[in-house]
């Protein structure tokens, strides 16, 4: 190895259809891993020595049958690897038989060796054996018979995450419902109930960040209360999508034009829930999605 190696993570992922390997590849992405899924084994060579000079450190590779190259040359193409320098993790992801023949015929996937005349099982089989000289090379064997997406999720973060941050990055997003309701939004509030310094012409031309809007709800009771359940609701629910391997939420917060009312609130949450979390574990944002539109 030259003194110009750079040295990287290099995951492979590999195993049976079925087994796991798109929900790793996900949670390695979310990682922060250099994500690539169905390389064909010649590419791998020349795509790591790229990966060196852009100096990328961390990378997950799915590698399976469904490319033919690597039923044929797959373990040679990762003897290689090693033989080069690299230190791959291949992590071999499985289960049994009847939970694969369960995953196929819930998603209604094809298998990737499915002929005509051929039952699943057969095509099950038959990618055992195409894959037995790699699961021999795994690092790790991974039954995945009795694990759920999150489990499969937590499993990796486990053993991948201690050196990332495993902060949950939190978007609060103000908005107008006349002009719809951001895509992105996991969770939407509507806050046209409060009162509308729309309606008053002093306060119309301004938005909710500035002093007048505030002083207009400085004593509101109703807001106050608003306030008080949805970050009590917030305090009860982040660290459960944390719990459950989420890493971005986005919370919409609406009212009729995305001025006044939506503006204030969101900047009075991002204040509330800055005061109320850890910053080690939690990263608030916000955008004023609407507040200069018409």
């Amino acid at each position: 190895m030259s003194e110009s190696f750079f040295p990287l993570k290099l995951v492979i992922i590999t195993g049976t259809s079925g087994g796991g390997k798109s929900t790793a590849l996900k949670t390695f992405e979310d990682l922060g891993f250099f994500c690539v899924d169905n390389l064909p084994p010649p590419l791998l060579p020349k795509f790591l020595e790229l990966a060196q000079k852009s100096r990328v450190e961390r990378i997950a590779l799915v590698m399976d049958v469904r490319e033919r190259e690597f039923r044929e040359e797959g373990n040679q193409v990762l003897q290689k690897l090693i033989q080069i320098g690299y230190r791959p993790e291949i992590l071999f992801f499985d289960a049994q038989d009847d939970v694969l023949l369960r995953r196929f015929k819930e998603t209604r996937r094809k298998h990737p060796l499915a002929q005509e005349g051929k039952t699943l099982a057969e095509s099950i089989g038959e990618e055992r054996k195409y894959l037995n000289s790699i699961r021999q090379m795994a690092t790790q064997v991974v039954d995945t018979s009795f694990f759920s997406v999150h489990d499969l999720k937590r499993w990796i973060e486990a053993r991948y995450a201690k050196a990332i941050s495993r902060q949950m990055q939190v978007q609060i997003i103000s908005f107008g419902f006349k002009f719809g309701i951001p895509s992105e939004a996991d969770l939407v509030f509507d806050v046209r109930f409060l009162p509308n310094p729309h309606f008053v012409p002093e306060l119309r031309p301004l938005n909710g960040r500035s002093e007048a809007i505030k002083n207009f709800f400085k004593n509101d009771i109703l807001l106050k209360k608003f306030m008080e359940k949805l970050l009590d609701m917030l305090k009860f629910l982040l660290p459960f999508y944390q719990y459950e391997g989420k890493h971005y939420l986005n919370i919409a917060i609406g009212c009729t034009g995305g001025r006044h009312r939506s503006v204030f609130v969101a900047e009075k949450l991002l204040e509330m829930l800055k005061n109320s979390f850890s910053k080690k574990d939690y990263r608030f944002s916000l955008i004023h999605r609407d507040i200069e539109a018409q």
